[in-house]
């Protein structure tokens, strides 16, 4: 049933172009879980049938990542932020581990940004802790916008080029997104040690 009302919405808003590319990444990029990869895809399979326009569909889908990401960072930093503040201890969660939380935004939050968009369960969820440690806005939204773009890239890629097999669909998206996984873990153990060395030559 959930499959159903999830192509009946994706077929109900593609009727409405490039508003409706937007409005589903916001959607995906919010607290929803509704995946990208089924918006994307058939967006790459319009472009290829020359429906879309690509360079639309890539700013669009950008730009609903944004306003989704947006949704969950304010929420988070206006609502989350004042719970914790106030009821956190009850949790088990000290004023310390809000400040160490706010040190490592501060710090790293750039990275995490980027490489939390591309991991499938995270995607969504980093905006959160980045609106809890109150990250800077412009960085958030820079990296925010990087790492949507480069998983954009690739799901509109996979429909234009074999979005009519979706069997091959299936074993592409599969391997990428354990490609992209292992990428991000490269990324990040680069990264440890480039911090690393800059802390050594001081």
């Amino acid at each position: 049933m959930l499959a159903e009302f999830a192509q009946w919405l994706l077929a109900t808003v593609f009727d409405w172009g490039y508003l409706g590319v937007f409005l589903l990444m916001a959607v995906e990029s919010s607290f929803v879980p509704f995946p990208s990869e089924i918006i994307l895809i058939p967006a790459g399979v319009l472009i290829a049938d020359a429906k879309m326009n690509l360079y639309a569909v890539f700013a669009v889908s950008i730009l609903g990542s944004l306003f989704g990401a947006l949704i969950n960072y304010y929420l988070a930093m206006f609502v989350g932020r004042k719970f914790l503040d106030r009821y956190g201890k009850y949790f088990f969660i000290s004023q310390n581990s809000l400040e160490k939380m706010d040190n490592f935004f501060d710090n790293h939050g750039h990275i995490s940004t980027f490489t939390g968009r591309l991991i499938p369960g995270i995607r969504q969820l980093i905006s959160i802790p980045a609106g809890l440690s109150k990250m800077n806005l412009k960085i958030f939204l820079i990296y925010t916008g990087a790492g949507a773009g480069v998983w954009s890239v690739i799901l509109i890629a996979l429909g234009y080029f074999i979005g009519k097999n979706q069997e091959l669909i299936h074993v592409y998206l599969k391997e990428i997104t354990i490609a992209t996984i292992l990428a991000v873990i490269l990324l990040i153990v680069g990264y440890v040690f480039y911090k690393k060395s800059k802390v050594m030559k001081k």
